[in-house]
């Protein structure tokens, strides 16, 4: 048995979660990953997972700021990197969930606080690009437009998506308006005719 760590200490959701699902996919069976938190909702999301993967899982409080939460593997993968029978069976990463696409118009999540808001869009794109089943195409027009451009905090999560396989595109007439078309730094430039078709020709269309 062997024991892995993972520091998320300061690192917003659902990095904690992802780093840690990281580490699970490259253990053997009876590992232990220890993954360091500083907030009790960081401790509940990584519990969630667990249970969803159905491994065991515990915690404690090491002091005000740290939490140690204690993830048991099931399963290895052999030196080939296929799932041993031991393996809950899983979906490659870069597999496609029918035709779903992803439209983002701002680079704002929800209403409200904007500063929060674009730390909750952040954390959708990153988590985006560990879904087991990625979208066909990642459409962003109006102030989502900021997000594939030069200096955009989400880039190179929007990169990654490319590299996997997923279509990137940012509406032209948008970039023009906000002064960004020379900025652009990942995907393509796409019209509003591309885009209704797209939409309407989807399976399913998913707007954060």
């Amino acid at each position: 048995m062997k024991k892995y760590m993972v520091d998320a200490r300061g690192k917003q959701c659902p990095i904690p979660v992802v780093e840690t699902k990281k580490m699970l996919a490259q253990m053997a069976e009876s590992d232990i990953v220890e993954t360091l938190v500083d907030n009790a909702i960081a401790v509940q999301n990584l519990e969630k997972m667990a249970k969803q993967k159905q491994l065991e899982c515990s915690w404690e409080q090491q002091d005000e700021h740290t939490y140690r939460v204690f993830i048991k593997a099931e399963g290895a993968v052999d030196e080939a990197g296929e799932e041993t029978a031991e393996c809950i069976p899983c979906q490659p990463v870069s597999e496609k969930t029918g035709n779903t696409i992803v439209v983002l118009s701002s680079d704002c999540m929800g209403e409200g606080d904007e500063v929060l808001g674009r730390a909750l869009m952040k954390g959708f794109i990153y988590a985006l690009t560990s879904q087991e089943g990625l979208p066909n195409t990642v459409i962003m027009y109006n102030g989502g437009a900021r997000l594939p451009v030069e200096g955009s905090e989400s880039l190179e999560d929007l990169k990654l998506l490319e590299s996997q396989g997923v279509e990137i595109l940012t509406c032209g007439t948008c970039l023009n308006h906000y002064g960004l078309t020379e900025k652009l730094s990942v995907g393509g430039v796409t019209n509003m005719y591309v885009i209704c078709e797209k939409m309407l020709q989807a399976e399913k269309v998913v707007k954060p």
